[in-house]
């Protein structure tokens, strides 16, 4: 199954979901997007970006860094933000870091009025068709 492929059908199973994507946070790139609503090519645009400084800026690569010394570990690329959960005026915007490779992140976008349980549950469970299709 494509990237493509796997994204539209994680949009369809996840509630409520208007819109996702897949970045690659080494590259600044993203791989793959697919929009049921329409939304402003500006926040296309710099989605990728926004990704990467949300689990990449320089005070959470800090924040990661403080934790790792305070519990006695090494520093090594590994990462302690894998999920995070954004709530806007009238969405819900999950982001998911993924296993294989740290470097790519999926990103949801739903309704507000969805189940934000369920939301990261179908989410979650797409993740591994995601991976698999790079």
């Amino acid at each position: 199954m494509s990237l493509d492929q796997a994204l539209s059908t994680a949009v369809s199973q996840i509630p409520e979901c208007v819109a996702g994507g897949y970045v690659d946070l080494s590259s600044g790139m993203l791989l793959a997007l697919k929009t049921v609503d329409s939304h402003p090519q500006e926040v296309m645009d710099i989605l990728a970006a926004a990704t990467s400084d949300l689990f990449q800026g320089n005070n959470v690569t800090v924040i990661e860094n403080i934790f790792k010394k305070a519990r006695g570990h090494a520093a090594d690329p590994h990462h302690y933000f894998q999920e995070i959960i954004v709530n806007s005026d009238n969405l819900i915007h999950v982001f998911l870091r993924a296993k294989k490779t740290e470097e790519q992140v999926a990103c949801f976008v739903c309704r507000k009025s969805a189940n934000l349980g369920m939301v990261l549950t179908k989410a979650r469970q797409a993740m591994p068709t995601l991976q698999a299709a790079l």
